[in-house]
């Protein structure tokens, strides 16, 4: 059987493929998704982080990810691709993600409108 060919990752994803590659990118951002996390080059050994990493990977990810303080992204359109690509039926995609089998469907064909475009106001420009 050969190798799944995984989608690109966007570039808000791509340094924490680098370290982690996909699959460990995908755990990783159900895992932070959305949170706030402080990357540093000498995060401390008490750091969720570093718990779920390990000091090596958090320090690699850190240096990758240009030591930034913020958000970690979401990615679900990337993650649902991905997992699609792996074989995964669009419910349990639908299922890991917390949100619809119509959503991941969306996501599967680019089609996904985010909330803040449903409003019904239209654009100034």
């Amino acid at each position: 059987m050969s190798k799944p060919e995984f989608p690109p990752p966007p570039d808000n994803i791509a340094p924490y493929v680098e370290v982690l590659g996909v699959d460990g990118t995908v755990e990783f951002l159900l895992e932070f998704g959305g949170g706030y996390l402080f990357f540093t080059a000498s995060n401390t050994l008490s750091s969720e982080l570093v718990e779920y990493l390990g000091p090596e990977k958090a320090i690699e990810l850190g240096n990758a990810t240009g030591q930034i303080k913020g958000r970690i992204p979401i990615a679900k359109r990337w993650i649902a691709k991905v997992l699609k690509a792996k074989g995964l039926p669009t419910t349990k995609i639908a299922r890991r993600l917390h949100t619809t089998d119509v959503t991941v469907r969306k996501y599967l064909k680019d089609e996904y409108t985010p909330p803040s475009k449903l409003s019904g106001q239209l654009d100034l420009f």
